[in-house]
C-alpha cells in the first residue's frame, strides 16, 4: 500500500512585497485523510493552498504534489485535473443562490466535463466532505432533466 504524502513542501518561502507569507515551510500532507489548515488572517494558509494547487508560482523551495514537482509546467498540467481548490471570498467564487452540488456542477460544465465525469467527481467530493445524500438527490433531479 502506498503511503507517500499527497503533497510535500520543502523549504518553501513566499513573499508579497515586504510581507512574508511563508518562511521556510516544510510539511507533508498524508493521503486519504481530511486535513485542516487553521490560523488567524495573514499567516499564509491561502498561500500554502494556492501553491499546492498550482495557482501561485513557487518563489523558493520545492512543492511536490502527486509525486510531481510543480516547478515544471508539464507536471503542473498533469495534476490540475485532480485538484479542487476554492480560494476564500465566497461572494467572488460561489453563487450563494446555488446549492453545493449546483456550484460544483456549474464549474464542471464550465470546464467541459461530461455528465458522467461530473457525476463521478461530484460524488467523490460530496462523499469526502459528508455531503453525499444531498448530492444523490440532486443527481436524480439532473438525470430527470437530461
Amino acid at each position: 500500500m502506498n503511503h507517500a504524502p499527497i503533497a510535500r513542501l520543502q523549504g518553501v518561502s513566499h513573499r508579497y512585497g515586504a510581507t512574508i507569507a511563508l518562511d521556510n515551510v516544510t510539511i507533508e500532507i498524508p493521503p486519504k485523510i481530511m486535513v485542516g489548515v487553521i490560523g488567524p488572517d495573514g499567516v499564509g494558509k491561502s498561500t500554502l493552498l494556492a501553491l499546492i494547487s498550482g495557482v501561485r508560482a513557487i518563489q523558493s523551495g520545492k512543492v511536490i504534489v502527486f509525486d510531481q514537482n510543480l516547478a515544471h509546467r508539464a507536471h503542473l498540467r498533469t495534476i490540475r485535473g485532480r485538484i479542487a481548490y476554492m480560494p476564500q471570498g465566497l461572494g467572488r467564487n460561489l453563487y450563494p443562490t446555488l446549492s453545493v452540488f449546483e456550484n460544483i456542477d456549474f464549474f464542471g460544465r464550465l470546464f467541459g466535463q461530461s455528465f458522467s465525469e461530473r457525476r463521478a467527481r461530484i460524488t467523490e467530493l460530496l462523499t469526502a466532505t459528508g455531503r453525499g445524500p444531498s448530492g444523490r438527490q440532486a443527481f436524480r433531479r439532473h438525470e430527470a432533466e437530461a
